[in-house]
């Protein structure tokens, strides 16, 4: 017997009962020793591949980078320990998004919301693959100190030299800061036991891989916001599918229920992962790589060898569709998914060995080149003032917003189109709005606004109006929820949740309650104005590319957090009664004009740092430019007013036609008896009256 089918489990329980316990007697819940077994049987000769391929590859290359920098030698120690301990990392945060992956999205949880015993199982693979992850993180942290400083690393590990250096290194700091994450989801994933913090524990383990995104070639140099966006789909990409096929893969080794559910589910994130990394991939290697030197020099020749690998496994999943996925949706045979899936992880995961050697080699002509001050602080250079033309015409695609922009423009209109072939009507209304949100979120990130956005505090300042004002608008009212909840199929009473009762579940979760009270709302749309921008951490995010992101992405959730209850459609988790509606809105923009004013009336420069240090030839006076985008802020804050006072007025005026309307009907169905009883009320009010007279 195979060590994977050696790992049985006890069948599940049922799905009304509460989740068992492993407690150390056999009679009661899964144990957890044997599925980790059966999983290091599949994962170790591949991470020892990849370990050893990378370790190899950069022994190699390692030699040529420090001696044409000019920088000493570290020792072998670190030469071949830094890739080994990234392989492990690597490996274990891939298995363990997956696993969290698998428990929380492939699987159905039981009834009452706790994980059944196959979510549970692929819960503790991810605890383990965890700790791994936050091992391999941890050992890290003094090598690439030692590796920047040149130094063994056993002078590093005294514990002053190594603070002062992870201060200063930023690749150091980065994985110590995916150490702490890997921690919390290690002892998380010990913890949890219901399905609503699996999901929780699987955006943490996400989050978790975004601090090495932003650090290494892919964030400094030319075009490192191309380069960083695209890293986040090829990361993100590789995580979702290598760690979802292993924990598929273990799934149908011990047996597992819902194993063709399983099976469909992983089979379309796969295509879609692999989509992502193949194009991400193509992006990062244009934007590092001159195609002149694909062939000659060692990065590219690396580039090819992971193009090659990516090929094979896209192989690999076509005839795993074919056949292993097909095997046991229509047969409930897995051997064919097993012997595929098996080969598939070993590629994958020597690919992986592969990208770290990647990332230990330099790009040609990258050794010693100073980009200039727009290259090294916004990525790119700018071709003059931002004019009406500039703003207009001169687009840089924002790969994470404007693709963003792209796919939600897209997704609603398959389900339009859905609802019209089954015959049901939409609002036109709502696709317009809809559709214009996005258009604006594309302009806004994508045009020349997104392109001189970094550079200029007055443009920024457009665009932060736009992000947080009008697309916020456009997007509640085209009423997405009530259209997906419209569109999408319901799994039925005995059906396994799908993506109609996710929805649900998060719109009715106790975050989206928090988020939509009146006085969070607010404050989140409101008080973030004040708390970025007159605290200092404006300044500090000027200098980071994530930094950006994470801005635009907090303008568009609290706006659409402040707008959902306020003139939205879909059903908020806190309905507001008209008048209050109204409050809200005045509220918000009488604290938004102040906040304009004192832009306007402030005598201290925001971000001064960094702007003279673009040091633009047309922005000669940055408190002047600071002013005019004060007074943009203060002019297109009463635009939204407009915007919600008739949509508030229109909403308010269907609401009585639809009550009268109601009324109208019942009349009709029971001959007018609501009216017919009042008039007798009266007449008999009436006849009391008249009595004592008489």
């Amino acid at each position: 017997m195979s060590p994977l089918r050696g790992a049985a489990y006890p069948r599940p329980v049922p799905s009304d009962a509460p989740a068992p316990l492993s407690t150390g007697d056999d009679t009661v819940g899964p144990r957890p020793s044997r599925p980790v077994l059966s999983i290091a049987a599949l994962l170790l000769p591949g991470v020892a591949l990849a370990a050893v391929l990378a370790a190899a590859i950069t022994s190699v290359t390692a030699g040529d980078v420090l001696a044409a920098l000019g920088l000493p030698d570290p020792g072998a120690l670190t030469r071949l320990g830094l890739p080994v301990a990234r392989v492990v990392a690597e490996s274990g945060a891939v298995v363990c998004v997956g696993s969290l992956l698998f428990a929380a999205f492939l699987v159905p949880p039981q009834k009452s919301g706790t994980l059944s015993a196959d979510g549970y199982a692929a819960l503790r693979t991810a605890g383990w693959s965890g700790l791994a992850w936050l091992l391999g993180s941890v050992a890290l942290v003094p090598f690439i100190a030692a590796d920047v400083a040149g130094r063994p690393v056993g002078e590093i590990l005294r514990p002053r030299v190594l603070f002062d250096l992870v201060d200063a290194v930023e690749q150091a700091r980065s994985w110590t800061i995916t150490a702490l994450v890997a921690l919390v989801v290690t002892v998380g994933c010990r913890v949890v036991l219901t399905w609503g913090w699996t999901v929780v524990l699987f955006g943490a383990s996400l989050a978790g891989l975004l601090p090495v995104v932003v650090s290494g070639h892919s964030a400094s140099g030319g075009a490192h916001d191309l380069a960083t966006n695209s890293l986040l789909y090829h990361l993100f990409g590789a995580a979702l599918w290598i760690g979802g096929l292993v924990a598929l893969i273990a799934h149908a080794a011990r047996r597992g229920d819902h194993l063709a559910l399983a099976a469909r589910r992983f089979s379309l994130v796969a295509l879609v992962c692999w989509l992502a990394m193949a194009f991400s991939g193509v992006v990062n290697a244009l934007v590092r790589l001159p195609l002149s030197e694909l062939v000659t020099s060692d990065y590219g020749r690396l580039v090819l060898a992971k193009i090659g690998a990516l090929l094979v496994l896209f192989w690999f999943g076509y005839a795993q569709r074919r056949r292993g996925v097909r095997a046991v949706v229509e047969k409930g045979n897995p051997g064919a998914l097993l012997r595929l899936g098996a080969v598939e992880v070993l590629v994958m995961l020597a690919t992986v060995g592969l990208s770290v050697a990647l990332g230990r080699t330099p790009p040609p002509g990258s050794l010693g080149v100073i980009p200039g001050p727009l290259e090294r602080l916004i990525g790119y250079d700018l071709h003059g003032p931002p004019t009406l033309a500039r703003l207009l015409l001169d687009w840089r695609f924002d790969l994470v917003y404007g693709a963003g922009a792209l796919v939600l423009g897209g997704l609603y209109l398959a389900g339009v189109v859905r609802l019209r072939r089954r015959g049901d009507r939409w609002p036109v209304g709502r696709t317009i709005a809809w559709l214009g949100g996005c258009l604006s979120l594309l302009v806004a990130t994508s045009s020349g606004i997104g392109r001189y956005s970094p550079a200029m505090f007055s443009v920024h300042m457009g665009g932060h109006m736009i992000l947080s004002m009008l697309v916020p608008i456009l997007l509640v009212l085209g009423a997405p929820v009530t259209l997906a909840l419209r569109a999408l199929k319901p799994a039925g009473r005995e059906g396994p949740p799908g993506p109609r009762e996710w929805l649900l579940a998060f719109v009715h979760s106790p975050v989206s309650r928090v988020l939509t009270h009146p006085l969070v709302a607010l404050a989140l749309f409101v008080g973030s104005f004040y708390g970025l921008y007159f605290s200092g951490l404006f300044d500090v995010a000027l200098q980071e590319h994530w930094a950006h992101l994470a801005m635009n992405a907090h303008f568009l959730i609290a706006g659409y957090v402040f707008f959902w209850p306020v003139i939205g459609i879909d059903p908020s988790p806190r309905p507001l009664p008209p008048l209050a509606r109204f409050g809200i809105m005045f509220a918000a923009m009488s604290f938004h004009a102040f906040f304009g004013i004192a832009l306007m009336m402030s005598r201290s420069v925001i971000g001064e740092i960094f702007y003279r240090d673009l040091n633009l030839p047309w922005v000669t006076d940055l408190l002047a430019d600071q002013r005019l985008g004060g007074g943009l802020s203060w002019a297109t804050g009463e635009i939204p007013v407009v915007f919600v006072v008739v949509a508030l007025v229109v909403q308010w005026a269907r609401a009585d036609e639809r009550t009268a309307r109601r009324t109208d009907r019942r009349a009709d169905a029971d001959g007018d008896a609501d009216l017919t009883a009042y008039n007798a009320m009266l007449a008999k009010l009436a006849g009391n009256d008249r009595g004592p007279r008489a």
